[in-house]
C-alpha cells in the first residue's frame, strides 16, 4: 500500500464508527471498494477486500477523496459503490430499496436448505419473496437452487425496477420474475392459492417510533417503507401470516424474518395456529430470534384455512 493509500486508510480508522449491522465493512476494506469505484470498477465491501489497489490518477484521487467524505458524512457504502454483497452475490445497491444485511443471510441459508429439500423428481417447486426490495432473497435462492420457479414483489416500484436490473445483472431474468404491489396482492390469483412451497420475507418490522432514533445512516439515506413497520412493528407480519394460509400448500414453508424481542410471541402465534405443524426459530450468534419458519399442516390434519 502506497503512502497516499496508508494516509487515507489512517483517515477512515480515525473517524470509524462501526456498523452492528454491517459487521462486514472495515476500514481496509471500504478503502478498497471506494478506491475500486473511483476507478470505475465498483465492489462490495466483501469483494474488495482482496482488490489490489491499482494506480490512480489526479480525477480519479479526487473521486477518492470525494467518495471517502461523503462515506464520513454517512453516506452508506454501498450507495457510494452501487454493490452489496448477499449470500455469494454481487447485487446492484442504491436508495431505491433497503440494502441488503448480513443478518438476513441467516433467513436466506435457511430458506435454501428447505427449497433444496424438496424432491428432486417433482414438478418444479414455486417460491414467492415478497416485500422483495432489490431483489436479494429471491436471487439468492435462484441462484442456488437449481430448477425453482421465483416470484418477488415489492410495494415500491423503485425497489422492484432496481430487482429486476439484479435479475438481469445476475443472468436470472429467465427464472426470476418481480411485480410491484401491496405484499401478496401480485398474487391473489388460482395460479397461486395453495400452491406455493416457499413463501419468504424480509418486512419492515420496526415499529413507527423507534425510526427517529434510528442511526442516521439508516433513516436519513434507506427508504422509510422498507424498514417502518407501523406502531407495534409487527402489522406487517400478522398480515403475512393470516394470508399466507391461502398460499402456501401442504407441506410447503412460510419463512421470516422478525425484529429482535419479536420472534418468542410471532412464533407462539404460529404454534397456536392449526395451519401449521411445525414451527421453528433461527437464533443468530447473540442467542436472539431473528427469523421463524413455519411448515403448512397437511389439510386431513390440520388445516384451518
Amino acid at each position: 500500500m502506497t503512502a497516499a493509500a496508508e494516509q487515507r486508510l489512517r483517515t477512515l480508522q480515525a473517524h470509524w464508527q462501526a456498523a452492528h449491522d454491517k459487521p462486514e465493512e472495515t476500514p481496509e476494506n471500504t478503502l478498497r471498494a471506494l478506491w475500486s469505484a473511483a476507478t470505475g470498477s465498483p465492489l462490495s465491501a466483501v469483494a474488495a477486500a482482496g482488490a489490489t489497489l491499482s494506480e490512480l490518477d489526479e480525477a480519479a484521487e479526487r473521486r477518492l477523496d470525494d467518495l471517502i467524505g461523503k462515506r464520513l458524512a454517512g453516506t452508506p457504502l454501498a450507495h457510494l459503490t452501487g454493490r452489496q454483497h448477499f449470500l455469494g452475490l454481487e447485487l446492484l445497491a442504491g436508495p431505491e430499496a433497503l440494502i441488503p444485511r448480513r443478518e438476513t443471510e441467516l433467513l436466506g441459508q435457511a430458506v435454501i436448505g428447505l427449497a433444496r429439500s424438496r424432491d428432486a423428481d417433482g414438478p418444479p417447486g414455486i417460491a414467492v419473496d415478497v416485500c422483495t426490495g432489490s431483489g436479494n432473497l429471491a436471487l439468492a435462492l435462484a441462484h442456488h437452487v437449481a430448477g425453482l420457479r421465483v416470484f418477488g414483489a415489492d410495494l415500491s416500484e423503485d425497489a422492484v425496477a432496481l430487482a429486476r436490473r439484479n435479475a438481469t445483472l445476475l443472468g436470472l431474468a429467465d427464472r426470476v420474475e418481480f411485480h410491484a404491489g401491496d405484499l401478496l396482492a401480485p398474487f391473489d390469483t388460482p395460479v397461486f392459492h395453495g400452491a406455493v412451497d416457499l413463501l419468504l420475507c424480509n418486512p419492515p418490522y420496526i415499529s413507527s417510533s423507534k425510526v427517529g432514533a434510528m442511526p442516521e445512516e439508516i433513516s436519513a439515506h434507506e427508504p422509510r417503507l422498507a424498514f417502518d413497520g407501523g406502531p407495534l412493528g409487527v402489522s406487517l407480519l400478522a398480515r403475512l401470516m393470516q394470508d399466507a394460509v391461502r398460499f402456501v400448500k401442504p407441506g410447503g414453508w412460510l419463512a421470516f424474518e422478525v425484529g429482535l424481542g419479536q420472534g418468542p410471541a410471532m412464533a407462539r402465534r404460529l404454534r397456536n395456529d392449526g395451519a401449521w405443524d411445525d414451527v421453528r426459530e433461527l437464533i443468530d450468534g447473540d442467542g436472539a430470534v431473528r427469523a421463524l419458519l413455519a411448515r403448512r399442516a397437511d389439510r386431513m390434519t390440520g388445516d384451518n384455512g
